[in-house]
């Protein structure tokens, strides 16, 4: 069984999710993920729209079989300045609306200066506004206020910034007691795992069972992200966060397998195998359906991929907003992928 180096999970988890990488403004962060592959000893190349394929040689090449994870995350984009030096912003992606209320941003401007604010309502302060409790938040109720001294739209433009900017969401990442808490878990927490995964073959000099895949997608919160994939991958198997709440087992502390999402069901003896596996060797794991969901599986399918897939991942608290997991989810989860991969 795989032997995690914890180190170099955390150390690689942390970095991933401090790095702004909303879907579109992938650049950075793929750029990180490159050299950690290349030390690891592992071939990367990429998609022309930025998704990494990084290939590992198995005991037997005539077959492929593919992993998936997304780095990229929810966020946000400059929609218009207003009068008095505020911005309004359109989503990318789906975060939960109302969490953004007092949260922290970075504003990338295309220029490569990068600039600091707060999302606030529009009724901000209990002093002066009879709504500041009760007014509902949406991008239409909700403004940014930039950390710099400005006073009109003109000044707001003549820092360089203008229509299109990135805004990235601060993460306020934390681990303690081997809880990490942070947004973008889903879906940072299975990139990390899946490097966790690499980190043991390359440095135990083990090769998995087949030539093997692994599709680090950059546009999977807007709907495509592993719509295509190289045409020799024969199957994939997805590695996203798993759902906790009603009328579902899933907790912190499980590697998540998914049987259906709102794409409809997984490859039948592919998750079979991966129950089989998670009983076989002891995880702490669920079996759930997802019913507001879909994966970098489901968008490969959708585009015509012609592969089988499954869905598995570590259970996480309150997705998109301020989400939360355990290292043992984690762990599960490396041990999965890596009995995926070697049995």
């Amino acid at each position: 069984m795989i032997n995690v180096n914890k180190e170099y999970f955390y150390d690689t988890l942390k970095t991933l999710l401090m790095t702004d990488s909303p879907s579109g403004f992938t650049m950075t962060i793929m750029e990180q993920i490159k050299t950690w592959t290349e030390a690891l000893g592992y071939h990367y190349d990429t998609t022309q729209k930025g998704t990494a394929v990084i290939t590992i040689e198995g005991e037997d090449n005539t077959k492929t079989v593919g992993l998936s994870a997304h780095v990229d995350t929810l966020g946000a984009m400059v929609r218009s300045v207003s009068a008095t030096g505020l911005l309004k912003f359109s989503l990318v992606g789906g975060p939960i609306v109302p969490t953004l209320d007092s949260e922290y941003c970075r504003i990338h401007t295309r220029e490569g200066k990068v600039y600091t604010g707060t999302f606030l309502s529009t009724s901000p302060s209990s002093h002066v506004h009879k709504d500041a409790a009760s007014l509902q938040r949406t991008p239409d109720t909700m403004e940014i206020r930039l950390d710099e001294n400005v006073n009109n739209k003109q000044d707001v433009l003549d820092l360089g910034i203008s229509v299109g900017d990135f805004v990235c969401i601060d993460p306020k990442t934390t681990i303690i007691n081997d809880f990490v808490k942070s947004r973008f878990i889903d879906d940072k927490g299975s990139v990390a795992c899946i490097f966790g995964v690499m980190e043991y073959l390359s440095t135990s000099s083990i090769k998995p069972k087949y030539q093997t895949k692994i599709v680090i997608s950059a546009y999977e919160e807007v709907g495509h992200g592993a719509s295509y994939l190289p045409g020799d991958i024969t199957e994939m198997l997805a590695v996203d966060m798993g759902c906790i709440g009603d009328d579902l087992t899933c907790t912190e502390y499980d590697v998540s397998i998914c049987a259906k999402d709102s794409s409809g069901p997984y490859d039948y003896h592919m998750t079979s195998k991966l129950i089989e596996l998670s009983k076989l060797h002891g995880l702490k794991f669920a079996v759930d359906i997802y019913p507001f969901y879909g994966s970098d599986v489901s968008a490969a399918l959708r585009a015509g991929n012609n592969i089988k897939g499954a869905l598995v991942g570590p259970g996480v608290h309150a997705s998109h907003g301020m989400e939360r997991t355990h290292y043992s989810a984690l762990e599960n989860t490396m041990k999965l992928v890596y009995l995926y991969l070697t049995a």
